[in-house]
């Protein structure tokens, strides 16, 4: 069961990746912007694959939510360490509620 846990979390990396990539995607035309489409493709269907199979033993409703926890965490700080987005107390102190939150529903499982 603890392999499903490392693959629930690789699937959250592969959230974050393909919403990175969909950010970059947006910052270039021609074929630049068709690599970073190609590449959220990838991200996109690699979460989903590890996701179904995480879920053939954690429970949907706990795998569900700590996955987009590390899709949505994942992407604010990619977001501002590589895309410029804004940081604030507010959206630190928001996103570390997150992040309690997910480990809650782990403790809870």
């Amino acid at each position: 069961m603890a392999i499903d846990w490392i693959i629930l979390i690789i699937a959250g990396c592969f959230e974050t990746g393909f919403a990175f990539c969909l950010g970059k995607a947006k910052e270039f035309a021609g074929l630049a912007h068709w690599l970073w489409l190609a590449g959220f493709v990838l991200c996109l269907c690699m979460s989903m694959l590890l996701l179904s199979k995480a879920v053939q033993t954690i429970p949907i409703g706990t795998a569900y939510p700590v996955w987009t926890g590390i899709g949505a965490v994942g992407t604010v700080v990619v977001g501002i360490l590589f895309l410029d987005d804004p940081v604030s107390f507010w959206r630190i102190f928001f996103i570390m509620t997150l992040i309690l939150s997910v480990i809650g529903l782990k403790v809870v499982s």
